[in-house]
């Protein structure tokens, strides 16, 4: 009861009328002023900054053809296996005998191209369509590689022409060697399926693996040159691995997709 006589007095009091009032502290205006510039400068970056992100995805080094499938046109018994596993073949190079019974027939390449897979053997019965090789579409040992980087359909409109690429190379230390650079040459808009991925490559595993978290889309990398490493690439350390990079080799490649405007985030 006392203090609301005393509130009530100091109410209807009038001698501290003239007094000026203190609205805020120094420091709470230091405090404010600070809390304008950084709420400033955030909505000036909304609006003109960008964020920059990245997309891993399985990739595979190849050469820029790929590689086909050759089977067999027609059904017998393999008498003779006439090529070996990394020859480099011109096409129409024969690389089996079968015996049919109609005669002997020779299976041959339909491009020119090195032989990465054998699946046939001396006294094997094949049928029509059998897959009996898997041909790398190269003529020349020079021929530059490239990579194929199976990238999420739903990343596809992000990755610009030209964006950076760095790939983890499976037979490369990266802690030793760091990663392989390159950039992106081309992007396939068509979800690939195991099947045209495995013509592609020449390997039907590969096309199961590459499609196992659904279809992708496959982007071609342009490897960066340089004439100072092993490998003929340049790579994120000075030199790069003391040896040549072989074709079918498994990596992961991240690419830096279109930058992104912070303001589309709050948009609806």
């Amino acid at each position: 009861m006392q203090f609301r006589q005393q509130a009530l007095a100091k109410l209807q009091s009038p001698d501290e009328l003239d007094l000026p009032v203190r609205l805020a502290r120094p420091q709470g205006w230091l405090a404010l002023s600070v809390t304008v510039v950084v709420m400033a400068a955030a909505s000036l970056w909304a609006v003109t900054g960008s964020v920059a992100s990245t997309v891993s995805a399985p990739a595979i080094l190849t050469h820029g053809q790929g590689s086909y499938i050759l089977q067999s046109p027609v059904a017998g018994q393999v008498t003779a296996v006439l090529a070996e596993q990394g020859e480099r073949l011109p096409a129409g190079s024969p690389v089996l005998k079968v015996r049919t019974s109609q005669g002997d027939s020779v299976v041959r390449t339909v491009a020119a191209g090195r032989v990465t897979a054998l699946a046939a053997t001396i006294g094997q019965i094949v049928r029509t369509g059998a897959d009996v090789a898997a041909v790398e579409k190269v003529a020349h040992a020079s021929d530059p590689l490239y990579a194929t980087v199976y990238v999420p359909a739903e990343n596809a409109a992000s990755v610009p022409a030209d964006a950076a690429v760095d790939l983890t190379v499976s037979s490369v230390s990266t802690q030793e060697y760091g990663v392989l650079r390159g950039h992106v040459k081309s992007v396939d808009r068509t979800a690939q399926s195991a099947q045209s991925i495995a013509a592609f490559l020449g390997d039907s595993q590969l096309g199961e693996q590459f499609t196992r978290k659904g279809r992708p889309v496959a982007v071609l990398v342009r490897l960066d040159k340089s004439a100072g490493t092993r490998s003929g690439y340049k790579w994120s350390s000075a030199g790069g691995p003391p040896y040549r990079l072989d074709s079918m080799t498994l990596a992961t490649g991240s690419i830096r997709l279109a930058d992104q405007r912070p303001v589309d985030w709050l948009l609806p």
